[in-house]
């Protein structure tokens, strides 16, 4: 069976469908490595996973900055596939894997350097909590270089039309990660119980075979790395014009995690307990966003594609598609999370009082899940068409408005109920905005997209 997916002509829901199952299958893997992290280190306690909590929102604010290199260089690529020119399509791919590596380097050396300010910065309240804090970011600091570089080299992948391969890899870094998880933890012969350093390493250690898996694959592949040649002079126009396409959604992605450190030394003033509800709460969340995510990273490519060759038409019936897609899935997150709160956050953490608290969490979340669904998606469908301001803009004004909405209502009888209630209300706002917006963006889409090199 061939790797890559037709994405010019054909059924649209079935390229979409053949396109997005892999990628989705790839987020929710992504987000078992974090479930099954929460499912160990939650037998440890709640100091543990809120130790693991603080660490993880570098690895989210790095996450963030992994956009700069990887929007632009999966737009730029699919649109000039789409195009027929592959080779300015592999020069567009060296970019972003050359400022994807830069970016690897310097954030491994302040997280590492850094790492004691850093998770006090946060306002953990125990010694230990902030010990174990600590020892995580150092361990997943250094496998900084998988966690730039992973993503990246997914996306350019996905922006051919392969999304098997990435799913493939993802699978086999799972494999890895469920056996490594219990022994590191939890010392398994003669290794020695390690703790919450020991989820770290396993992370970082599954991180590492997904990179070889997909480093082999670039090696032999003939659609585009045949023509990515890292030897060559950078192309600083091409750099400039991936950037221009990236920067928006970078701030807006880096200012994300920013903005929950601050709604996180709030919450810290609940407890500990209520910084780990909030870190289990979000990794249960995740099943919407991520699916979600990886649909939005489908239809990227598949609007990148149909622009670059001038079918707009295409790319609009794809984009509709999409939609219905999404608010099924959405809906059918919502029942989920307000239906079974308690049973699934009992999962996680065993302490009766602390799933009281994380019920009131997956609730009040629960109500924003069909919207956050849409903001996702349609960010995903203006990045193809190689816009990201529109939809960058509409995220950071209300994610930022988190702050003051969460200092207000979390100050009534509300209480801790008061902080989740802010982002669930953020979260609606951005997916009903987003939808006006691009419903008024398409009208003034052009028949073609913009050459890479002009």
């Amino acid at each position: 069976m061939a790797r890559q997916v037709e994405l010019l002509e054909g059924s649209i829901p079935g390229t979409l469908t053949r396109l997005a199952a892999p990628i989705m299958g790839s987020q929710l893997i992504q987000m078992a490595y974090n479930l099954v992290d929460m499912l160990w280190i939650g037998w440890i306690g709640a100091g543990a996973v809120a130790a693991v909590g603080a660490a993880g929102m570098y690895v989210w604010l790095a996450n963030g900055l992994v956009v700069l290199a990887r929007m632009g260089g999966q737009v730029l690529v699919a649109q000039n596939l789409g195009a027929g020119d592959r080779p300015l399509a592999g020069r567009c791919a060296a970019e972003a894997i050359r400022l994807g590596s830069t970016l690897a380097v310097l954030t491994t050396l302040v997280t590492v350097g850094l790492n004691g300010p850093l998770i006090r910065l946060l306002g953990l309240n125990e010694a230990d909590v902030i010990a174990q804090g600590r020892t995580y970011l150092v361990i997943v600091g250094l496998g900084m270089v998988f966690t730039f570089l992973n993503p990246l080299l997914t996306a350019l992948i996905t922006a051919t039309g392969n999304s098997r391969t990435p799913f493939a890899a993802m699978c086999a870094g799972l494999g890895i990660n469920f056996i490594l998880d219990p022994a590191l933890i939890f010392g398994w012969g003669p290794l020695p119980a390690w703790g919450v350093g020991g989820a770290a390493a396993a992370t970082v250690l599954a991180q590492a075979v997904v990179f070889v898996f997909l480093l082999a694959y670039a090696r032999n592949d003939e659609s585009l790395f045949r023509y990515v040649h890292l030897r060559q002079k950078p192309d600083r126009q091409l750099l400039g014009r991936l950037c221009r396409i990236s920067a928006p959604a970078t701030v807006q992605n880096a200012l994300f995690p920013l903005i929950a450190m601050v709604i996180s030394r709030l919450v810290a003033s609940w407890g500990d307990d209520a910084v780990a509800v909030q870190k289990v709460g979000s990794q249960v969340e995740s099943i919407s966003w991520m699916v979600a995510d990886g649909f939005a990273m489908a239809l990227n490519s598949f609007i990148g594609q149909n622009y670059g060759a001038g079918n707009t038409l295409r790319a609009r019936q794809g984009y509709r598609v999409a939609m219905r897609l999404m608010t099924l899935w959405g809906l059918l997150c919502t029942g989920l999370l307000i239906g079974l709160a308690r049973p699934i956050f009992s999962l996680f953490i065993h302490e009766s009082a602390v799933q009281t608290m994380g019920q009131s969490y997956l609730v009040i979340l629960g109500f924003s899940e069909l919207f956050m669904c849409w903001e996702i998606l349609v960010a995903g469908a203006f990045a193809g068409f190689g816009s990201t301001l529109i939809p960058s803009l509409v995220s950071t004004v209300l994610t930022a408005a988190r702050i003051p909405l969460a200092l207000a209502l979390s100050s009534t009888a509300l209480g801790l109920n008061g902080v989740w209630w802010s982002i669930s209300l953020s979260s609606i706002g951005k997916g009903i905005l987003l939808v006006i917006a691009f419903a008024w963006f398409q009208r003034r889409i052009p028949d073609r997209a913009p050459r890479a090199g002009t």
